[in-house]
């Protein structure tokens, strides 16, 4: 569901959707495919959101260096998921997207259910 929201963000929104609420789903999207690929218990909860921010922050770097343009990437598709121009806002927007994997990851390394209790 994330990936189809994802799509329709990135070929149909414009304004603060397309520039603000695609970017903090995007992490998120990228935390429940990984979560989904490796559902044990992490033995240390804050890795995977960790990498993951790494990575989206890595991928917004290469946009201020020019990958599509340096690499002759055409495709419109590949050109709208890895970006084609930097901005600080995605930075942040990519931070507060990852605050739910951690609070999440957390709660599954804990065993608590985020009402509190134990499951």
């Amino acid at each position: 569901m994330l990936l189809g929201i994802e799509i329709i963000i990135g070929l149909y929104a414009s304004g603060w959707v397309r520039n603000y609420l695609g970017d903090v789903l995007v992490v998120i999207l990228i935390y429940t495919i990984c979560r989904t690929i490796s559902p044990e218990k992490p033995d240390r909860w804050f890795i995977l959101p960790t990498a993951i921010l790494v990575f989206a922050f890595a991928v917004e770097f290469l946009q201020l260096w020019g990958f599509c343009d340096r690499f002759g990437i055409t495709n419109k598709l590949l050109r709208i998921i890895i970006g084609t121009g930097f901005s600080t806002m995605d930075l942040l927007c990519y931070t507060a997207g990852i605050i739910p994997c951690y609070l999440a990851e957390y709660f599954i390394k804990s065993g608590k259910s985020a009402r509190g209790g134990r499951k």
